[in-house]
């Protein structure tokens, strides 16, 4: 799982962000181990980008990559680069429909 926090550039809105994203969906729909991905807002205006890959390899793979691979995107304006986190971490538990079959 890959989180990734940050504050938009002064002025933008969380619409505005995800209009930025249309080349960045279309290059992580190829990228190997990519599941879904999740954009939120917290309270404080902060955006939560969350992905899910396959494995820890596939997500840090296409971390690394993406700055040099898409590095011309419109998405990098929208951002307070100063204020972004990111992190990703192996799962150790996942719940959702069939994940409690085992107990019926």
């Amino acid at each position: 799982m890959e989180i990734t926090t940050f504050k938009l550039a002064k002025g933008l809105i969380v619409e505005d962000f995800i209009a930025a994203n249309a080349d960045i969906d279309i290059w992580l729909s190829r990228q190997p181990g990519f599941q879904s991905r999740r954009i939120a807002e917290l309270d404080d205006g902060s955006i939560v980008d969350m992905l899910i890959w396959d494995s820890v390899a596939n997500g840090t793979d296409a971390a690394e990559r993406i700055m040099v691979e898409m590095g011309h995107s419109p998405v990098h304006a929208v951002i307070d680069q100063r204020s972004v986190v990111w992190r990703i971490a192996k799962v150790q538990r996942q719940t959702g429909p069939g994940s409690f079959d085992h107990l019926a």
